[in-house]
């Protein structure tokens, strides 16, 4: 569940005389104002009371509220803000700003969402469920704490509010405190054990713990009640109970190795539609895993021409040593589970300016991760083909691991806010397009959205733009003779953000270059080689000292940058 309805009182005597419609006039208010009635025919209804003219202030607001639930119950968020927004203007009121609020929540606008429900509270009085539906907003901003202590005030309100313990018990687990939050859902499931939402979050917990047939067990039980009973409340996102569901059951499977029921689960994922934001992450995750599998399915592939691409196993980590007990925030990585990397470093391109240092960069990061116990998955001047079998071969192995760390080196393009990684074999042609050539980024990150698994992903490459002529002799750096360089990601997953959390680290800022050095490797991953197996060193920490190593060796014009959604610390060599 991801929203309450709050419903405005209702005004008397809505209508008494109108022209006359389809419907008899006093047909039209009970219509267009009864939570119950289809969506369709509320916003028809309501539409007709609108057209009739003869009602505004107050009454003309309550009608605009009614039919953006109507439009609410179709997802379509768009117009639930539109005729919020008129509402508003007509009348301000507490219900009012909390469907607006509601509605920028489904859209992923958590900031703008959060500023109706600070309106809303502030009207009064306040409400268990407006400090409930913006505690999923700062849950969904990464800001679990806040989260936590509005449901707190909202069971404080309703004691018997499953959701809210429903909610604070995803938040405790995104924190790491898996048994606080296996007791509040645990609650959420006594006080409505007829609701799907509390099965599928404890599912979460339950593959976290390593106990797959439990999650099995609760997310099979929660597409059955999903299926038998639509949801009790009007504000869930259509289809979407059954789209997480069905995506947990599948992460499930595939954990447990059962890759047909996995492979049923996601094309079961891709079948529905998906109005909210969550449901769009969930269903890139299902799109990505499915292929996976089928790729697996099919006829074993020939082993690959490139002479470059190496795939070498690291020997078995060793066993962590004794140490104090770790905060309930702190990732240990290395302790946890299985921990896998992926590392590219393309070099030798053949129609675009090549790079003498990737190769070697790659293979530095790489024996440092393997030095530290990771399992490196490692390709070097990589065509296309090779590059998303490698990739591929890669996200098939981190269903299965704690920690996911993925290295890149070479050309980087943005388009239209995405970013794409560049094989050595990339050809621009008049009339072709430029993405279908190179490796989508967004895939790798949907291939890795989970719940349960920390992922940093390290991308050496320009931010830049090298189309500009300027650019032209600025000597050997990271970009290319097309489009942008390497924009920050508008979101880092939602299964992630709500999860271990996600890094992506940057070899440098915003619209500037990635320099590729004049020894054997670049600024940026001669210092991250030098740092990433340093005992004990927080990864974030790690990266501080990267940034200033870097800005020093470039005499700063080069300033590594990241963003991030950790929960905690994490540490790729213990100490």
């Amino acid at each position: 569940m991801r929203r309450l309805l709050l419903i405005p009182a209702l005004l008397a005597a809505l209508l008494w005389s109108a022209p006359c419609f389809a419907q008899a006039p006093s047909e039209l208010g009970p219509l267009c104002t009864t939570e119950t009635t289809p969506a369709d025919q509320m916003i028809d209804a309501c539409t007709k009371i609108i057209a009739l003219k003869v009602f505004s202030g107050e009454r003309l607001a309550t009608i605009y509220f009614w039919r953006a639930v109507g439009w609410n119950k179709k997802g379509n968020y768009a117009q639930v803000i539109s005729d919020a927004t008129e509402a508003l203007r007509l009348k301000p009121s507490t219900a009012v700003y909390n469907l607006r609020g509601s509605a920028y929540f489904d859209k992923g606008e958590y900031d703008i969402a959060i500023a109706d429900f600070n309106d809303a509270l502030r009207m009064g009085p306040p409400s268990g469920i407006i400090f409930h539906n913006r505690g999923n907003a700062y849950r969904s901003k990464g800001d679990y704490a806040k989260a936590i202590a509005d449901y707190d005030a909202a069971i404080k309100a309703g004691p018997k509010s499953a959701f809210s313990y429903q909610n604070r018990g995803a938040s405790k687990r995104a924190l790491g405190d898996l048994d606080g939050a296996l007791a509040d859902i645990n609650e959420a499931v006594r006080i409505d054990p007829s609701l799907p939402q509390p099965l599928i979050s404890r599912a979460v917990i339950w593959r976290a713990k390593g106990e797959i047939e439990r999650a099995i067990t609760d997310t099979s039980e929660a597409i059955r009640l999903a299926k038998a009973k639509a949801p009790v409340n009007i504000m869930t996102p259509p289809g979407s109970v059954l789209i997480s569901a069905y995506t947990q059951r599948g992460l499930s499977y595939e954990a447990k190795g059962d890759a047909a029921h996995a492979k049923e689960d996601y094309a079961s994922v891709l079948e529905g539609v998906a109005s909210d934001a969550g449901s769009k992450a969930n269903q890139a995750t299902a799109k990505v895993r499915l292929a996976l599998l089928k790729e697996a399915d099919a006829a074993p592939r020939k082993t690959a021409a490139a002479p470059a691409a190496e795939s070498s196993p690291a020997p078995a980590p060793p066993a962590p040593a004794a140490a104090p007990a770790a905060p309930a925030a702190r990732v240990q990585a290395a302790a946890t589970g299985r921990r896998v990397a992926l590392v590219i470093g393309n070099g030798a391109y053949a129609h675009v300016k090549a790079l003498p240092n990737p190769p070697n960069d790659a293979r530095a990061i790489a024996r440092s991760l393997r030095d530290i116990g990771f399992t490196v998955s490692e390709g070097l001047d990589l065509d296309r083909g090779t590059m998303q079998t490698t990739i591929h071969d890669f996200l098939r192995e981190a269903a299965r691991s704690q920690i996911a760390v993925v290295y890149y080196a070479g050309h980087g393009v943005q388009v239209d806010g995405r970013n794409y990684l560049v094989p050595v074999d990339i050809e621009f042609k008049p009339g072709s397009r430029a993405t279908d050539a190179m490796v989508d980024m967004d895939t790798i990150m949907a291939g890795l959205d989970d719940q349960i698994r920390t992922n940093i992903l390290i991308l050496d490459a320009c931010r830049n733009n090298p189309m500009a002529p300027q650019l032209a002799s600025a000597g050997p750096s990271r970009g290319i003779e097309a489009g942008s360089g390497l924009a920050a990601p508008a979101s880092l997953g939602s299964g992630s953000t709500l999860g271990a959390g996600t890094l992506i680290a940057f070899a440098t800022a915003p619209g500037q270059v990635a320099l590729d050095g004049e020894g054997a490797n670049s600024p940026f991953s001669a210092a991250l080689s030098r740092h990433v197996g340093t005992p004990g060193l927080e990864v974030q920490q790690m990266l501080t000292r990267v940034r200033a190593e870097v800005v020093a060796a470039t005499k700063g014009k080069q300033v590594p940058w990241s963003n991030s959604s950790l929960l905690g610390e994490v540490y790729l060599a213990e100490q």
